[in-house]
């Protein structure tokens, strides 16, 4: 492996979660791989599961680590041609270069505006570190993936399924913030990656990008979605069409036990409780969240050790 920014660039995605879930069992296994070498995490916003379980994952396979919140220390100018004379002391093209020399994997967490489809669409921030940058680069969540997620999550359902091809169900759910796009895209390409039965369900308007989710069904009606699900993941997004909008708060989408049937309960964290999903569901051994925040780990812990490979 390359890079990791996008599920795609998983040579043999089979391969990689059955290697992470041994690597679960021994995660010093390979603690000298990553002897005298460097990952610089980068944060142009704040987090948390991302943050410790990437630099657990790192220390877990012996290498040294450097945290930045890049929008702490000063801003980064990422256009072509720009006259510098504003906020901006720095451009990624010196930047990238620079922190080169100091890192062997540079990972990167970098939200979108929410207001500029096309700009975020373009991943400016993570394509930027890909040209300029001379060593390996992680997406940690950008604009449009979040991949380190998404690998955590077929991690997660490779190991409770108890059918060769279960029914999965990406369910929308309220919130009062407009957030990203971003996990969802990366939860549907991955399972569309997969011996999976994926339905998506949310309300009209709230569709997102054709060329994610492709031939996927998407079911408006939720309860009608959920019937026979073995997994249901829920998660928010603001509308991809009407970009960056929240069209609908209606709490009838929140995530009850009654709807959840027998299924088993996925949420990326933070969640919003009886907001996002009743207390009966997150609190119930339906409720798998804790198992996907540990497997973040695990996730990033198996992209780093195939990209320190093939240093």
């Amino acid at each position: 492996m390359k890079h990791y920014t996008n599920i795609k660039d998983i040579s043999n995605l089979t391969d990689t979660i059955k290697e992470a879930i041994l690597l679960k069992m021994n995660p010093y296994e390979f603690s000298d791989l990553g002897q005298h070498k460097t990952l610089v995490m980068l944060f142009f916003n704040a987090s948390l599961r991302t943050r410790l379980s990437t630099e657990k994952a790192a220390k877990n396979l012996g290498m040294n680590v450097m945290i930045l919140n890049v929008n702490d220390a000063w801003n980064l100018e990422f256009e072509d041609g720009t006259i510098m004379n504003a906020n901006t002391s720095e451009h990624i093209k010196e930047a990238a270069q620079v922190i080169s020399q100091y890192a062997d994997v540079i990972a990167v967490r970098a939200f979108p505006s929410l207001t500029d489809k096309l700009k975020d669409e373009s991943e400016l921030v993570m394509n930027s570190f890909m040209t300029h940058a001379t060593v390996p680069i992680i997406n940690m969540e950008s604009a449009t993936a979040h991949p380190l997620q998404a690998l955590a999550d077929a991690i997660t359902i490779s190991e409770l399924t108890e059918k060769a091809k279960p029914k999965v169900v990406l369910s929308w759910a309220p919130h009062p913030k407009a957030l990203p796009q971003a996990v969802a895209n990366s939860f549907v390409e991955m399972m569309q990656s997969m011996a999976i039965d994926l339905t998506i369900t949310h309300p009209e308007g709230y569709e997102l990008s054709e060329a994610i989710t492709k031939n996927t069904p998407v079911i408006y009606d939720q309860n009608e979605a959920l019937k026979d699900a073995d997994f249901v993941y829920v998660k928010n997004w603001s509308s991809y069409k009407d970009y960056g909008k929240v069209l609908n708060q209606d709490e009838n989408w929140m995530m009850t036990k009654a709807k959840l049937g027998h299924a088993k309960f996925m949420h990326c964290l933070p969640v919003r409780r009886n907001v996002v999903v009743e207390d009966a569901v997150l609190d119930s051994e339906q409720s798998v969240v804790i198992q996907q925040a540990n497997n973040r780990t695990f996730a990033a812990q198996i992209v780093l050790k195939q990209i320190l490979e093939e240093l």
